[in-house]
């Protein structure tokens, strides 16, 4: 008993070795338990509820009753969840449930608007005479897509044109813009995901600051349209009516070839073409991914440039028949060891992003991408 009682005073008061100040094990707090962020993305959908589930049920989003299963923390839709088929109402109503949902669970929904819905609030295109019943009639639909009517309401209250999914805790939560002036350091400040409908062209004048410039012309042009009096006749049979006349420069260049609901340049483009372009891009949002819909391939998920570029669309709608999928985000965010700076309050961490591609028979990885970073932070969930 007494050996042992020196032994312990001679630990408490020993002076410690040089240096030992600044790094020391420690088995308690500071470390902090790993955080985690699970994200599902899902593409165009195209008036097709029953896949539209099937999707979301096979990706964890939702449980076998249809209900946010609290699986996931967020879900991404990436717009063209109208037009082709005839479940308008019921997809749009249901994501809003999900929104809801998912809210009461901690969780987040983002729903973005794809080129359809932008022709539809400009108008009719593609639009099937079963679908128009679906609404009662072609001017109960007309309502419906106004400012006082509830799907367009609810595209002003939760939908953007596009979104930064900040992965890492520091910086934000979603649609935060990225600033390159911040002190976050380097090897997180870019540590998020860029979603979009048809993609982020190099040329797009509009970019930054990101997400903020872009969304803002969009909700812009969005007002003109939902509250444009008396509104267009729908096209086809009646000719197409385009932009109203009070549509700016920077608005017409959204809604056009290159902007982002068009542009398809990311997915159509050569490799060296694309890959030559991306991190420019990717630099100025604060970005390590862009992810989009819009330009489907009917057999998979299709992952370029190691991963910077990933376009989610399928052709999930019984309109096209292409294959169910989803893309999946596990992230992860892990102290390396039990080593604590004390001098700096800093601690290493292992980032851990792994991106799969989920379809109804399996499950592929395109990427598990590993980032030593070092920093302190506090309050995760």
């Amino acid at each position: 008993m007494l050996i042992f009682a020196c032994f312990t005073f001679y630990l408490f008061f020993r002076t410690p070795a040089a240096g030992a100040h600044r790094q020391q094990i420690v088995h308690h707090d500071p470390v902090s338990p790993s955080y985690v962020k699970k994200i599902v993305a899902v593409g165009d959908l195209h008036g097709d509820l029953r896949n539209a589930q099937k999707v979301l049920r096979m990706s964890g989003v939702i449980d076998s009753f249809g209900d946010w299963s609290g699986e996931v923390d967020v879900l991404v839709q990436t717009g063209d969840i109208i037009d082709r088929g005839d479940d308008t109402i019921s997809l749009f109503r249901y994501m809003d449930t999900l929104r809801g949902q998912a809210g009461a669970m901690g969780g987040e929904v983002l729903s973005m608007m794809g080129n359809h819905e932008w022709m539809n609030v400009i108008g009719c295109r593609y639009v099937l005479p079963s679908e128009i019943k679906t609404f009662g009639s072609v001017q109960a639909r007309q309502r419906a897509l106004s400012s006082q009517g509830w799907l367009g309401s609810t595209w002003w209250s939760n939908y953007t044109l596009t979104t930064r999914l900040p992965l890492h805790p520091m910086l934000g939560p979603p649609n935060t813009d990225y600033s390159p002036l911040s002190s976050i350091p380097s090897s997180i400040s870019h540590s998020a995901l860029s979603f979009v409908h048809g993609g982020l062209s190099p040329s797009f004048s509009s970019l930054t600051p990101y997400p903020s410039r872009p969304n803002a012309v969009a909700r812009s042009l969005l007002h003109k349209l939902l509250t444009r009096h008396p509104s267009p006749l729908p096209h086809p049979p009646n000719p197409y009516p385009g932009l109203p006349p009070d549509a700016t420069e920077e608005e017409h260049e959204l809604y056009g070839g290159d902007g982002p609901l068009w542009y398809r340049g990311w997915a159509l483009g050569t490799e060296r073409e694309v890959c030559g372009h991306v991190d420019d891009v990717l630099e100025k949002i604060g970005a390590r991914r862009l992810i989009m819909g819009h330009t489907p391939t009917f057999t998979n998920i299709v992952s370029r440039c190691d991963g910077k570029i990933i376009i989610i669309d399928t052709g999930i709608s019984h309109a096209y028949g292409g294959v169910l999928s989803a893309l999946a985000i596990h992230y992860t965010l892990t102290p390396n060891s039990t080593t604590y700076d004390f001098e700096s309050g800093t601690q290493e961490y292992i980032e851990r992003e792994v991106v799969s591609a989920v379809y109804e028979w399996k499950n592929e990885v395109l990427l598990d991408d590993r980032r030593a970073v070092r920093g302190w932070w506090e309050g995760w969930d």
